[in-house]
């Protein structure tokens, strides 16, 4: 960044033969163990620093420099793979050239960056100081995006397969474009998808997916403005879905009852805010939302006890959501080796709306839906993560299809590469239609127990899990975990429940966990071996369950 000179002729000469050096010293110290390092962000910000030039070092999947990593099959990915443009990466930074420098905002942009699955790794530092003027490079290194491969999972019993060819950065544009083909227990059938984040050179989101499947069909589409960034001023979007699916009523996992559901939803919103204000961001949007549900029987179906009635709502939404600015920069959390950040303060949300019949609407309304989680740093080793929820609606005879409910996560980082790992929580649903059961077993907790193996309108369980981050990195590919742990829980209430053992259950196992760390899918594989402790005897001694999920 040029700036004009204050010098004359002879100052400029004697300025130029302290300053030229002393920059050079000073850009190098940090790699030569110089006396003058570079400052720190935040030290640089407290000087008043000035943001000079960006540099963009988009780094290639494999690096070469490093001995473990330059062999043939990696080159040949290297060579295959086309970067992540400048441009892409520029597109999410919350600075420019010319700016008074923010440690804040570069956190922040450090923490969208690695949001984006493309993404291996991030850095952001400083690289030279002089007159003020801080230069800065964003180094970032791209993972493999093309997904293309068949994906099997196992759980409570049950099989799932899926074919998937999927491009997450296609030309290293951060555009998403893929078909993916699914097979499980309760529908067969193919999606078709595309999406980018940044569109139109900023932070607009749009998405288009179509499916077509054994039960039915859906297309959905979003153009979205959000609020990407605590100090976001405004934002808007759109939205339309169109699905048609059977919905099942289940019981000690069989399948007593179906019926056919057509749905048409759509939202179109727009708000603001003040931006961060003393660490707070507050922000408030205005919104009209359309909802219209269709039920009806199939003969070919095992018909149900009941079938909702169809319901159309129009409603105009108040949304207000409050967010603080704390984050945690952690590792070996819910990954393997990667930056998380754990959000410590206060996230909360609400949304009122009313549906009116002078809007062509079946009934009069009232909408709600609420949302709050917050973080707490125990202690240096210690985080407890608490979030609740709720909604449902409101109207002339009480409330419907009320959901609410909450939950805790407490992380114990130990010596070693050991952590201690406890979940807790309870859900309810309270005048719902029949489909709406709360399951458990499988996939839904209790890995013991086969799908759906308890359900109910009332549910609890609690997950004990001693976790392990083995420091082995296989092929350069891989990073790995195990885990031993405990389930306790329940589901009951309703008309559906499980008669032959409807109490407290509990199951123990053990597991492994794998991280695909190079892939765009990032992704850890579940392998868990579970032993129900409380078995009857029309299940197994034991569940073998294999899924892949965003998380360990």
């Amino acid at each position: 960044m040029k700036r004009p000179c204050q010098f004359g002729p002879i100052r400029r000469l004697a300025a130029l033969a302290f300053v030229l050096p002393l920059s050079i010293a000073t850009a190098t110290a940090q790699d030569s163990g110089g006396s003058r390092p570079i400052p720190s962000f935040r030290e640089l910000e407290a000087a008043g620093a000035i943001i000079g030039e960006i540099r963009i070092n988009n780094q290639n999947i494999f690096d070469l420099d490093d001995p473990r990593e330059n062999n043939a099959l990696f080159r040949l990915a290297n060579l295959l793979h086309i970067r992540t443009r400048p441009s892409v990466v520029r597109q999410s930074l919350l600075f420019n050239s010319g700016d008074p420098l923010s440690a804040r905002l570069i956190e922040e942009s450090e923490r969208l960056l690695r949001g984006n699955g493309y993404l291996y790794d991030v850095r952001i530092q400083p690289v030279a100081y002089h007159d003020g003027v801080v230069d800065i490079e964003v180094t970032t290194r791209d993972t493999w995006t093309l997904d293309l491969g068949f994906n099997f999972s196992r759980q409570g019993g049950s099989n799932s397969t899926g074919l998937t060819l999927k491009e997450h950065n296609l030309l290293g544009t951060g555009i998403t474009i893929g078909v993916g083909r699914t097979s499980d227990v309760d529908r067969t059938g193919q999606e078709y998808f595309i999406s980018q984040n940044n569109a139109f050179g900023g932070w607009t989101s749009i998405e288009y997916r179509h499916g077509t499947f054994d039960d039915g069909n859906s297309d959905s589409f979003r153009l979205d403005r959000p609020f990407y960034a605590l100090d976001t001023r405004w934002a808007a979007g759109v939205s339309a879905a169109t699905s048609q699916q059977i919905d099942s009523i289940y019981s000690s996992s069989n399948i007593i009852g179906q019926y056919r559901h057509a749905s048409d939803r759509g939202e179109i919103y727009g708000g603001w805010s003040r931006g961060l204000v003393n660490g707070w961001a507050h922000r408030y949007s205005i919104g009209l939302q359309y909802q219209d549900d269709a039920y009806s029987t199939d003969p070919s179906l095992p018909a149900p006890s009941q079938v909702p009635a169809d319901l159309t709502l129009v409603a105009p939404f108040f949304r207000y959501e409050l967010v603080k600015d704390n984050f945690e920069k952690v590792k070996n959390r819910n990954q393997i080796e990667r930056v998380e950040y754990f959000a410590l303060g206060v996230h909360s949300g609400l949304q009122l709306g009313r549906a009116m019949t002078a809007l062509g609407s079946t009934r009069d309304l009232w909408l709600y839906s609420a949302a709050i989680s917050d973080g707490f740093a125990l202690s240096r080793n210690d985080n407890l993560l608490v979030s609740a929820y709720a909604n449902g609606r409101y109207g002339s005879e009480g409330g419907e299809r009320q959901f609410y409910g909450a939950m805790g996560k407490y992380y114990r980082q130990q010596r070693g590469r050991g952590l201690f790992f406890t979940s807790i929580s309870a859900d309810a649903v309270a005048n719902g239609e029949p489909a709406d059961q709360l399951l458990l077993g499988g996939d839904s907790g209790l890995r013991g127990y086969p799908q759906r193996y308890q359900t109910g309108t009332q549910r609890a369980l609690l997950s004990l899990e001693q976790r392990g981050y083995a420091d082995w990195h296989p092929f350069r590919l891989f990073r790995v975990g195990g885990a031993v742990f405990y389930d306790y829980g329940r589901a009951w209430g309703g008309d559906n429940q499980n008669t032959t053992n409807s109490g407290w259950l509990s199951d123990a196992g053990i597991g492994l966990r794998i991280l695909n760390d190079r892939s765009a899918r990032g992704g850890v594989l579940h392998i868990d071996l579970a032993f129900p402790l409380n078995a009857d005897p029309s299940i197994k001694s034991y569940q073998f369950l294999v899924k892949m999920r965003t998380s360990f």
